[in-house]
């Protein structure tokens, strides 16, 4: 099993910055991809970001492009999320995920293992 665990939320005032940390644990070595998806109270799950195993198709929602930043470290088993000049559509509860099937995907079916979530607040 994979087990995803996410760390870093927390509030910020609009234009802060905030990283997620997400680390894995459990059989690592056949994970393609994973990614960062968020859900605003009310609302659906949304993409935010992905990345490959091999860190090299790194892909965004328009929402998050030039202000957010997906990284991974392979000898850590640890994926982040820079975040930049947050603003307060940006709040959210954060969620890690991890594909055993999919490389690079921003849909939500491609991901197998998820965390259970880290809060961001943005406030004006």
């Amino acid at each position: 099993q994979v087990q995803p665990v996410e760390s870093g939320g927390g509030r910020v005032q609009a234009g802060g910055s905030l990283r997620l940390s997400c680390e894995t644990s459990g059989i690592v070595w056949n994970i393609r991809g994973m990614g960062w998806f968020r859900q605003a109270l009310g609302k659906e799950r949304e993409f935010v970001a992905a990345i490959s195993r091999s860190s090299t198709l790194p892909n965004y929602a328009d929402s998050v492009k030039g202000r957010f930043t997906i990284s991974r470290n392979e000898s850590k088993n640890t994926l982040y999320l820079q975040m930049n000049s947050l603003q307060p559509e940006d709040t959210a509860v954060y969620y890690c995920a991890v594909s055993l099937v999919a490389a690079i995907s921003s849909r939500s079916s491609s991901y197998t293992h998820w965390g259970q979530g880290t809060q961001v607040t943005v406030s004006s």
